[in-house]
């Protein structure tokens, strides 16, 4: 079990002494006397449309830990503001542009999704708007030399493998059916499952986000008698498609990956969602049982998908600040060197953007409920 740090414990110290508000910083939020005590940091994903449950889990992580920082810096606070991208790439670029516009933002915990990323990341790099994302995980994003581009999970270049190893090595199943919703993460991941699975594919087919009637799908994954399917895509389509495949029959293994790794999926596919596998790179609550209490004490409910990875983003940005390491050049500079034990992993970002520590795990739908299954090592 990796450690963890203590929610209480303090965050990076400054290299030089700094007042209570943070040292010098540029003119963003500047309130005099070289201090920074109006400054912002942004959430920016979807929460409303189909896939906000999933935005909403990072936006409370992120809001934890800022809320954690203004109890033990009650004369410099930082606040927290939302960008509802409801999920969507069409959206992005104009939520972006209102977002650089904002001279008192220094960062922003997102985009959540990877084609909302596509179209806003390049917005974000020529203004120079660090960003770090606890969920987007298509693997081309780090390879456009962003220099603002982070992200504090493993991307789909290893939790593609780890799905597809676990349906050769756990499941053990001869053939798999793929599908995928023609996103950008949907059909990235599912390419890659493809590509590692080889002849076992049993066939393939793509839907439609936002598609109700999978019946020609239905069809082909049945005709195909492959014992597994994996499904590339949110959870929206995953529950329906579920539940459509075992209407007519289907009893195979339904494996997914994290976009389907939410509570809506089992609300939306009833009793056809148990024994879905879901993988995601990112850690089970009790891994981190101290950030768990936190957030229950502070929402009522468990953490869920992406919540903890979120809190850890938003607590390199919030590093910086105290660290009085607001200007872009010095944000970057500060991510870039950063390296600390966070409740997820211990956090430290290659040239890229990319992680340094990875894990993936499964998990397993089991009496209407997510729970982990194993690390896929």
């Amino acid at each position: 079990m990796r450690s963890v740090f203590k929610i209480g414990a303090p965050l990076v110290a400054a290299a030089l002494a700094l007042s209570a508000c943070g040292g010098t910083t540029n003119d963003a939020g500047s309130s005099g006397g070289g201090k920074a005590c109006d400054l912002k940091i942004g959430f920016f994903g979807a929460l409303t449309g189909d896939a906000a449950n999933l935005g909403i889990n990072i936006k409370n992580g992120a809001e934890l830990a800022v809320s954690q920082y203004n109890e033990k810096n009650a004369d410099c606070k930082v606040t927290l503001t939302s960008f509802d991208s409801q999920g969507d790439p069409a959206i992005a670029p104009g939520l972006a542009q209102k977002a650089v516009a904002d001279k008192k933002l220094v960062g922003i915990v997102g985009p959540a999704f990877s084609g909302e990323s596509k179209a806003a990341d390049p917005i974000f790099d020529k203004a120079g708007l660090n960003i770090i994302s606890a969920s987007a995980t298509n693997p081309a994003l780090s390879e456009n030399g962003w220099k603002t581009f982070h992200r504090i999970l493993g991307n789909d270049a290893t939790q593609g493998p780890a799905a597809a190893k676990y349906i050769k090595e756990i499941l053990k199943a001869p053939k798999a059916y793929v599908v995928d919703d023609s996103s950008e993460y949907g059909k990235g991941l599912a390419d890659i499952v493809r590509k590692d699975l080889g002849s076992m594919v049993a066939g393939s087919d793509a839907i439609q986000q936002k598609q109700t009637d999978f019946s020609g799908t239905v069809t082909k994954v049945t005709a195909s008698k492959a014992p597994a399917i994996f499904f590339g895509g949110y959870y929206a389509e995953a529950a329906l498609l579920v539940k459509q495949l075992r209407a007519a029959g289907y009893n195979g293994t339904f494996v997914a990956a994290d976009g389907v790794k939410d509570d809506g999926f089992i609300k939306a596919a009833g009793s056809a969602s148990e024994g879905a596998i879901v993988t995601c790179p990112c850690l089970p609550p009790d891994k981190a049982p101290e950030f768990a209490t936190a957030y229950k004490k502070a929402y009522s409910s468990d953490p869920a998908t992406y919540s903890a990875e979120a809190y850890d983003a938003a607590n390199v940005f919030l590093a910086a600040i105290k660290a009085g390491k607001t200007s872009s050049a010095d944000m970057t500079s500060f991510i870039g060197s950063y390296s600390q034990q966070g409740v997820t992993k211990n956090v430290k970002f290659d040239a890229k953007g990319e992680p340094a520590e990875v894990s993936v795990w499964a998990y397993k739908v089991k009496g209407g409920k997510i729970v982990p299954d194993q690390e896929i090592k």
